[in-house]
């Protein structure tokens, strides 16, 4: 079970526009409500009849006209049998009564924080999109098409809370796609937290009102690509192309949307600045992927990478597409973005950096770490094992427990957001070099004042450089790469990491209502005790991904 509301072809939407127009998972915060207002061209073209009046009833977008038809035959999904994929899961054991009454206990305390925090959005924020943990208010910033609801339809399902799940249903399923509370959504954000939420409810519960719901939500998404060339708009105005003289097109599949952006990708991998991989800003109008020289696994282009063993693993084996994308971006990975960070007990770990770059010869690696980028240790652990590369599960192993360090380094137990370390110059061996991290620190920020105090003053623990983003949103990455490690090798402390990780995550984020996003992770609990922080770091959001992933 892997990300299980990212598991369909749909979901390969979201992944084909990351690198089309930027990522960043940030709310489009709007409180109107913009109301479609036709779903056919409103004026008819000079010499045409005029045209018909919107259709009554439930706003359809399966029915509003295609303004720049698919040339050409769609392209289909593959046929035949599917291949049999190397095992992913360790062969477990019977559980000692000992632990299973530990991961039972443990079990059950993260169902009651799921439980307190489904409860509160229920009573405060019922139908919106999130919860505002702290005021008891809500936010509808991806649409109004209450995105806690949706995206944790599989959760309570998982949950064994079925009564909640019928009620969450029948909410869901009437959710009108003819009204927004923003003027622009994002394509992604939907496609994961909506489409994905109904795709994976369906496949568990095999309601069908579900996939029917998937499949308008999938019909008004499809309208983003409605362009010259068919690559994506991510930043979409729903009313901007119900407005557009459009013509129909008969038949439409979204595997063609998909199809037609990854033979992009394929055909100029090896045209970047750094071959293999494709830099993080690219222009869509003119379909040019290679420009640009900035280079990451991280914001902006973490679910591109993430989802090429996922789709191998979706379509059986079939398209072999995905696995030439995912060789080819990895091993660029591999060779200029992972580094070994120089660490006070030279743990054999990695981080993936990013790399600006003019040629592969001339590609310099900032050695920055991002929360979101935790992502990348379950990604290659995924792909060692579907395409037998074993070192690309040690790989994964090592940049997991990165993660895990950094989580157990910070005063909270939590990991920020974005920060730097100093990069080793080899992997094998790494040698703490307390001189050598000071002097990095200081040319890093370049301050005239004493080391020391520079170091206090941004409160650093030893092996930081810099932690330019200090909060913690209750992202889900570190989590869910333990935990597909764990399904993967079997080995306990991974268990026991992840339960470290919850309990510091919980004591930080806890509310009187939920759990809040954090602003600063390097203050210690003794000083959040004891006021010395300017008030407590707490603000006033919970993503839905908190509920729908986190604790998943």
């Amino acid at each position: 079970m892997i990300s299980l509301r990212r598991y369909t072809l749909f979901i390969a939407l979201a992944a084909s526009i990351l690198l089309l127009g930027g990522y960043f998972r940030e709310p489009i915060v709007s409180q109107a409500r913009y109301r479609f207002r036709s779903q056919t061209p409103l004026l008819a073209a000079p010499g045409e009849p005029p045209a018909q009046p919107a259709p009554t009833g439930p706003f359809r977008w399966d029915v509003v006209p295609t303004q720049y038809p698919v040339a050409g035959p769609l392209a289909q999904l593959p046929t035949g049998p599917p291949q049999k994929l190397p095992r992913v899961q360790h062969e477990f054991q019977k559980d000692s009564e000992d632990h299973a009454k530990t991961r039972k206990e443990r079990q059950a305390a993260v169902r009651r924080s799921f439980q307190r925090c489904w409860y509160a959005y229920e009573e405060h924020a019922w139908g919106h999109d999130e919860l505002a943990p702290l005021s008891g208010g809500a936010k509808d910033g991806f649409g109004g098409w209450a995105a806690t609801l949706v995206d944790n339809l599989d959760t309570l399902w998982i949950m064994g809370m079925n009564e909640d799940f019928t009620k969450a249903v029948e909410a869901a399923v009437n959710i009108d796609l003819g009204v927004s509370t923003t003027e622009t959504i994002s394509v992604f954000e939907t496609t994961i937290r909506h489409l994905g939420g109904f795709l994976s409810a369906y496949d568990m519960s095999g309601d069908v009102r579900l996939l029917e719901k998937a499949k308008e939500f999938g019909e008004m998404l499809l309208k983003a690509f409605d362009t010259p060339n068919r690559l994506p708009i991510t930043r979409w105005k729903p009313q901007k192309a119900l407005m557009g003289n459009q013509e129909a097109d008969p038949v439409v599949k979204w595997y063609d949307a998909v199809a037609r952006i990854t033979r992009l990708f394929d055909k100029q991998q090896e045209k970047t600045h750094l071959p293999g991989m494709w830099p993080v800003v690219v222009n869509a109008k003119v379909a040019e992927l290679t420009e640009d020289t900035f280079f990451s696994l991280g914001a902006m282009s973490d679910s591109l990478y993430e989802y090429f063993p996922k789709m191998h693993a979706m379509l059986g084996g079939l398209e072999p597409v995905y696995k030439k994308l995912y060789n080819g971006s990895m091993s660029t990975a591999i060779k200029n973005n992972l580094y070994r960070p120089m660490t006070p007990s030279n743990e054999d770990i990695l981080m993936s950096g990013n790399i600006r770059a003019t040629s592969q010869e001339l590609a310099r690696l900032d050695p920055q770490g991002q929360h979101l980028v935790c992502f990348a240790g379950g990604m290659f652990a995924l792909g060692g094992k579907l395409f037998n590369e074993p070192a690309h599960v040690e790989i994964g192993k090592k940049l997991t427990d990165g993660c895990i360090w950094a989580y157990k380094t910070l005063p909270l137990g939590i990991m920020p957001e974005v920060f730097n370390m100093v990069a080793s110059d080899s992997r094998v061996s790494c040698e703490w070099d307390e001189d050598k991290w000071r002097r990095e620190v200081k040319d890093r920020h370049a301050e005239k004042i004493d080391v020391d105090e520079m170091i206090k003053h941004l409160r650093l623990p030893k092996g930081f450089t810099d932690i330019s983003d200090r909060r913690y949103i209750l992202r889900p990455e570190a989590i869910e790469s333990v935990f597909i490690l764990y399904r993967i090798t079997g080995e306990q402390y991974l268990q026991d990491a992840a339960w470290d990780m919850f309990v510091a995550i919980t004591n930080a984020t806890t509310t009187e209502l939920a759990n809040a996003a954090v602003s600063d992770v390097t203050f210690s609990a003794a000083e959040l005790a004891q006021g010395t922080t300017g008030g407590t770091t707490q603000f006033d959001s919970m993503e839905s991904f908190w509920m729908a992933e986190t604790l998943k």
